[in-house]
């Protein structure tokens, strides 16, 4: 069963640093063909894509995280991470991975996974001011 599972994630003050990380199993190509991505959403807003590292470890962030938040990816490639520092209220949403075989990183940061990708489950971040 194809699948992305996150972990990390909770509350923290502003200023300071969480790290999620997505596992991925079962997916039905060759890891090294996937990209994997971050999104978010915030009640009431619209699905943000946060950062992407594509199949050739290039990387694309939006620029409201730049600077703050890193994605890196295992060795093996199951599994992505997103460093998340000097958190400010602002960011507190639910956070998502993603994955696609078929799109490079900015094509998945802005678009979100295609029918052949897969999503996590969320994982709820919470920055207090």
């Amino acid at each position: 069963q194809e699948q992305l599972v996150q972990s990390g994630g909770g509350s923290v003050q502003a200023g300071g640093s969480l790290r999620l990380s997505c596992a991925a199993s079962g997916l039905p190509h060759n890891i090294s063909s996937y990209s994997m991505g971050w999104f978010r959403q915030a009640p009431g807003k619209e699905r943000e894509g946060l950062v992407s590292i594509g199949r050739d470890a290039t990387t694309d962030y939006a620029d409201s995280v730049k600077g703050r938040f890193t994605i890196s990816r295992s060795s093996d490639k199951y599994t992505v991470y997103l460093q998340m520092d000097n958190l400010q209220p602002e960011d507190t949403a639910t956070y998502y991975c993603a994955a696609d075989p078929g799109l490079f990183a900015k094509a998945l940061r802005i678009l979100g996974p295609g029918p052949y990708g897969d999503w996590g489950q969320g994982t709820q971040v919470t920055v207090s001011s």
